[in-house]
């Protein structure tokens, strides 16, 4: 399968910090890969240096061009979309089209004035007369109207509503995307793309934490889930009697039962509450130990 984006211990520092610091990832064609982190992960400045928006170190390759010294050729075949949509206040809707029909070759009109008539956008408006959402809408409708081999989306759907959001990603998934066209997209509304996505990039401190097909990720993790009346017994059978039996009553300030009742509470050396490991979950001995962990809580008293 021909390989979209190759990056090989790729790095960037903004006045001594590693935005990004040794990253690796392979691209293939026909995907929809989630590059998915906190903020400050790197995720921005990873597209920049992907766009050919920002020199870098180590090796990058986007449809075997390097982005920075071959932007203007790369262009051809790749469009992006950023998370603030900008445009002149004073142009109108269908001069962009123009514009945009005048430098792009591959730009379909009649494709982005069908997107535009699912909108409230009416062609002789001026930007500034649009809302914030529907300079977005009217953003997205020109770069998916363009024969791309590679779109390039950050944050796409910011400030739009949710039923928006639904139409915009089935459009482009059932309008856009084929087997030759690629797309990279961050977001953090994850749970709206997570059914969309062919491959996930997680990105933590400038670095490639976990890469890997969505279809993977069931085989090497495990969500563990459990009942009250599970928790409850398997505090009690694994330390033979209630974590505060021993004492008249509870200690906890929040628990009035008495000690046949069996129970435990988060401040118990058994609590039900305490972390339990996750399968498949790094063994990380470092500040952030302990953070990946399913709780079961017990029901109120």
């Amino acid at each position: 399968m021909t390989q979209i984006i190759k990056a090989r211990a790729l790095a960037k520092r903004y006045r001594g910090v590693r935005a990004l610091d040794g990253v690796n990832l392979d691209v293939e064609a026909g995907r929809i890969v989630g590059l998915i982190g906190p903020n400050g992960a790197g995720k921005t400045t990873a597209l920049k240096a992907i766009l050919g928006l920002t020199p870098f170190e180590g090796e990058l390759a986007v449809m075997g061009k390097n982005p920075y010294t071959e932007r203007d050729s790369l262009m051809r075949d790749v469009c992006f979309i950023a998370d603030v949509a900008v445009m002149p206040r004073w142009l109108r809707v269908h001069q962009a089209l123009d514009f945009v029909a005048a430098v792009q070759p591959r730009f379909d009109r009649a494709r982005a004035q069908g997107f535009l008539s699912k909108t409230d956008i009416k062609s002789t408006s001026r930007v500034r007369e649009l809302s914030k959402g529907m300079v977005t809408q009217l953003h997205l409708a020109l770069i998916l109207a363009i024969d791309a081999r590679l779109l390039v989306l950050d944050e796409p759907t910011l400030g739009l509503d949710l039923l928006f959001r639904r139409q915009f990603y089935d459009t482009l998934v059932n309008d856009y995307f084929d087997k030759e066209r690629t797309i990279l997209v961050t977001t953090h509304q994850v749970e709206e793309i997570e059914n969309l996505l062919t491959d996930v990039l997680f990105i933590q401190r400038g670095r490639i934490v976990l890469s890997t097909p969505v279809e993977d990720l069931g085989a090497r993790y495990l969500q563990l889930t459990a009942s009250t009346e599970q928790a409850r017994r398997r505090n009690c059978s694994s330390s033979g009697t209630c974590a505060h039996r021993a004492s008249p009553t509870c200690l906890s300030r929040r628990c009035r039962r008495r000690p046949h009742e069996h129970h435990a509470h988060a401040d118990s050396p058994r609590a039900v509450g305490a972390p339990l490991p996750v399968g498949g979950a790094a063994r990380d001995r470092g500040p952030d130990r302990g953070r990946r962990h399913v709780s079961a809580r017990l029901g109120a008293d």
